[in-house]
């Protein structure tokens, strides 16, 4: 009886030319080799975007897959199309690869800096004041109307994007805010899911491409809670389910890795929003003061 089940075969074929000369001297994938490598034999929409790449290579590594996809045109999958086609697993890991190509260091600077206090100082600043003149105050007063009102408060950050996370609902609770921090994806799913009409839930990702994150948001305006996105970045997958945007000033290149500017931002956005929702808080004051002597005991 014929096996329905025949094992496919062995490949035996030999690396392309693409995968085998696509490789930096220290061994890591070469994006723009690859991209060479495959240009002429691109179908038209990949093209476009292998072009769009090759042109502007300093400005993707900074891009959202949605800023990429309408600069070149396209929709954001034919983007993960492309990626996925050179050999990478997605745009970021395609990006962390073009980083290797474009920058000579990490965290490099036009500004004159040369020592490392200086640097990070620079960056500080250039993050406080860019984040000062991105900020709406309506949006601020808008979003702490919500929180005001709110039944409860989840807040979801990954990585360093989950410290800011802590850090707010740590302040929201001193003022006797329902306000919990989800670090974990998890715990931030379930949480979204059990929101409703009257909640708040705020995301904070700089990218705005945190799949964790957006995936929480999502949920979250599904169940009609007041979403609020807290990123860089204006186009962006997070932006979709978010009612409210709070913009940050922190341009970061993918091996940065968290750079002092991102967390800078976030907290100064939190800072404003809290300094927003205390006239709204009646007895804030007297919260604040009895939280404070909660913890006498733990200080010395």
């Amino acid at each position: 009886m014929t096996d329905l089940f025949v094992s496919p075969p062995t490949p035996t074929s030999k690396p392309s030319g693409t995968q085998a000369a696509t490789r930096t001297g220290n061994g890591r994938p070469s994006a723009l080799s690859r991209l060479m490598a495959e240009q002429a034999q691109l179908p038209p929409t990949l093209g476009r975007v292998a072009a769009y790449v090759n042109a502007h290579p300093e400005e993707v590594i900074y891009q959202t897959i949605t800023e990429l996809a309408t600069a070149a045109g396209v929709v954001e999958s034919t983007v993960t199309r492309l990626c996925r086609r050179l050999g990478f697993s997605g745009f970021h890991a395609f990006k962390i690869a073009l980083s290797g190509d474009v920058l000579t260091s990490v965290g490099e600077t036009a500004v004159g800096e040369t020592d490392p206090l200086s640097l990070a100082a620079h960056q500080v600043t250039q993050a406080v004041q860019g984040t000062r003149h991105l900020v709406d105050p309506a949006a601020l007063e808008r979003v702490a109307a919500a929180i005001a009102d709110a039944r409860r408060v989840d807040v979801a950050g990954q990585s360093n994007s989950g410290l800011s996370a802590q850090f707010l609902a740590n302040k929201l609770a001193r003022v006797g805010v329902m306000a919990i921090a989800h670090t974990d994806p998890h715990l931030a799913a379930v949480a979204a899911a059990t929101q409703r009409t009257g909640g708040v839930v705020i995301g904070l990702t700089r990218s705005g491409s945190t799949i964790d994150t957006v995936q929480t948001l999502k949920l979250a305006a599904a169940r009609g809670a007041f979403t609020v996105a807290v990123t860089h970045r204006a186009s962006s997958p997070v932006t979709r389910y978010a009612r409210e945007v709070l913009s940050t000033a922190s341009p970061e290149a993918p091996l940065a890795g968290g750079a002092i500017s991102s967390l800078v931002s976030q907290v100064l956005i939190i800072e404003a929003l809290y300094l927003t929702l205390l006239p709204r808080l009646p007895g804030a004051d007297a919260l604040l003061r009895e939280t404070a002597e909660s913890v006498v005991e733990k200080k010395y």
